[in-house]
Order: structure tokens, then sequence, then C-alpha cells
């Protein structure tokens, strides 16, 4: 089969591996229909990431179907069965485990860096994501793409369920891209107040607004976003700030233009050891809320599979190309510019395992 895996530090190569098969190491086998390229697959590929070892198949927002299965899953998920996955798998005995939340394991395993991901056309699923839920099943369709952003949409409904965005609050989001617009969707699903995407880039300030016509954008690059925001709020400043964006000072910023008593998360992860941008004098004396979040639980992803099967966040309007697997070294390239919002990588479903 074809896969794209890491090897020796270096950018990840597209080769021939042998096709996984049931045992201790795999509970079942699937048969990858697509698997969308994520900022963290980005940043390994322009970098390169020690946590993950040589050979390593990448990705980690993975849809497919189940191609064989071993007994004790096989009632759950008979084969044919179309599954998507929360890639991030908990130990199931940690205090964060046992709390329900996995994402906060301390030996957390994933998806594309601990186990082999889904950019290859088959993927094994270890008996640790059945036994701890990380699997679920999706509803059958002739194309199940949509579903590679189940897992992004997660992680925003993750750090959302911290910020309680209540109806006519206003919402500042730093970042447009696909985490920035889906933190938008679901701020108009909640009915908030304002809902302001801010971007150094214009074009991609324009792009947001195509998609979601109901948000403000600000283009931070022209225009004074402090006085853009204190226009709007009426000086108030927003409610809410969702820094969407890996970027210190924007962190900065986002926490200067919090109205008295706001809530803000800080998203994006900032590379290395970068550290500083947080002000605790302005958390003490507006009364601010400051959280972050990582990754997100078998709950969140499932229920963010929900959203996208119910139309409530369009999925569908976010994925900007798909490539062939054959064709995803390209594909890394085009999405390495930062021009696209989502790019998804298919699989060819002919043959036999």
């Amino acid at each position: 089969m074809l896969a794209y895996s890491y090897r020796d530090g270096k950018k990840p190569v597209l080769e021939e591996k042998k096709i996984p098969d049931l045992g201790e190491d795999y509970r079942a086998i699937v048969r990858v229909h697509a698997c969308s390229i994520c900022g963290t697959d980005i940043r390994t590929y322009r970098f390169g990431n020690s946590k993950i070892k040589e050979g390593t198949i990448l990705g980690h927002e993975v849809v497919g179907r189940i191609e064989k299965i071993s007994e004790e899953w096989k009632e759950a998920f008979p084969v044919g069965s179309h599954i998507a996955m929360a890639p991030a798998i908990g130990c199931g005995k940690c205090h964060s485990c046992r709390e329900g939340h996995t994402n906060m394991c301390s030996g957390l395993k994933t998806i594309g860096f601990e186990y082999d991901g889904g950019f290859a056309e088959y993927m094994g699923i270890p008996g640790e994501a059945f036994e701890r839920g990380n699997v679920y099943r999706l509803p059958e369709s002739e194309d199940d793409t949509m579903y590679t952003l189940s897992e992004p949409l997660a992680c925003v409904i993750n750090a959302q369920s911290y910020l309680n965005i209540q109806e006519g609050e206003d919402v500042l989001i730093i970042g447009s891209g696909i985490i920035g617009s889906m933190h938008a969707g679901l701020s108009l699903y909640k009915k908030a107040g304002l809902v302001m995407v801010a971007d150094v880039a214009e074009g991609r300030v324009e792009e947001v607004k195509q998609k979601l016509p109901e948000v403000i954008g600000i283009c931070s690059g022209t225009e004074n976003l402090k006085n853009r925001v204190m226009e709007l709020t009426g000086g108030k400043g927003a409610d809410v700030v969702i820094v969407a964006c890996s970027v210190g000072k924007a962190q900065e910023e986002g926490m200067d233009l919090l109205a008295r008593r706001g809530r803000i998360s800080l998203f994006g992860g900032l590379p290395g050891e970068t550290k500083g941008f947080i002000d605790s004098n302005l958390i003490h004396y507006k009364e601010l809320s400051v959280y972050g979040v990582h990754a997100s639980t078998p709950k969140q992803n499932k229920k963010a599979m929900e959203y996208i099967r119910d139309g409530i966040v369009d999925a569908e309007n976010f994925i900007s190309a798909k490539y062939p697997l054959k064709e995803i070294e390209q594909a890394f390239v085009d999405a390495e510019k930062g021009q696209m919002m989502k790019v998804v990588i298919t699989m060819s479903q002919e043959g036999e395992v």
C-alpha cells in the first residue's frame, strides 16, 4: 500500500509499505477513505518532530471503512462500518482519564504520532482505541470526506466548553484559518452578538467573510485592531477572545482587547520555549479568565460529527481542495503556503485487503 511516512527527522516520504493485519497490535483494519492535513502535520513537514518515530505514518484526521475486525468488536463495528476516531488515546487509568478528560492523560498516545496514522490506503486500529471509546461510527454515505473535519471541530468544541459563550456576547477571533473559521461558525450558532475575525492577511479575511457572511472581518495588517474592536463594541472590548494562531503577540493583544470580566482562549500553542505574553495585572484588575486547550475527548469528537451531520457546521464549506494520496507531496507544498483553509487527502477505493 502507499503511505506517507516520517523518515529520519527529514520531510516525510511517500513509499510502499505492507498492509497491516489483525493481531496484538491491531484489532481492526480500516480501508482509509480520506485524511485531512492539520497544522501539526504542516509543522512536522517543515521542521520535523522529535516525538515521532522513524517510519511512522502521519495523519490523524481520518475516516474510513472497517475491512477486518477481531471477534470482540465485531458486533459493535461490523465489517463495512464507516468510522472515524478521536486520535488522542488516553491510558484509561490515570486521574484525568477517570474524570473523562482523556486528552489530559499524562501517557497520551496519538494516531499519527505513537501509532501509524491515516495518510495511507489502510490503517490498523489498536485495541486501546476501541477500549477507550475513541472509535465511533459515521452515517454511511457515498462521500464521508467531510467528517475528517470532526477532529479539528472537536478541538474547537473543547475550547468553547470553557468559554461559555452566551447569546449577545461579543466574540473576537484572531486568526482566520480553519480553526478560527470554525470558532466563528460555532459562535454564530450560539447566537453571539458581534463575531469578529481578525487576520493580518486581507485575502484570508475576505475568504472567511465569503464563507460566513455574518462575520465582521478585520484586516489587522492594514487597520489598527484595537481601535476597530473598541469602535465596534462601543469602547467595551470583546467579551470573549480566541487566539486561533500560534503568535505570542496575538495573545498579548487579545488580552488587551478583552472587556472587564472577559474570557480568553489561548488556542494556538507557541513554538518551543516561547513565554511571557500574559499580563497578570490585566488578569487581576479586570477579573479576566484565561484558558488553555489541548486536543479533545472522544465525546467531543462524536459531538462534532453530529454537528457536521446535522448541518450545524458546514464542513464542506471549509474544504479548499482534495488531492489523491499519490499527490500528497504537492498537497503539502500547497498547504504550507497558507492560502487554503483545509486540504484533504483521498484514497483509492479499489481492490481488496
